[in-house]
C-alpha cells in the first residue's frame, strides 16, 4: 500500500470531461436551432402587437 495511486483527481478529471462534453453538445444544439426559436418568438411578437 506504500505506492498505492490516489484516484481521487482521476475522478474530478473524469467528471471535468463529462461536464466539457455536455457544454460542447449544448451549444452545437442551440447554434443550430438557434434561428428557429428566434423564428418563433419573432412571429409571436408580430402576433401579439396585431392584438392591440
Amino acid at each position: 500500500m506504500l505506492f498505492a495511486p490516489k484516484e481521487k483527481g482521476q475522478g474530478l478529471v473524469e467528471y471535468a470531461l463529462i461536464l466539457v462534453l455536455v457544454a460542447v453538445v449544448v451549444i452545437a444544439v442551440l447554434m443550430i436551432l438557434g434561428p428557429v426559436i428566434g423564428n418563433v418568438f419573432s412571429k409571436i411578437n408580430k402576433t401579439l402587437s396585431g392584438v392591440q
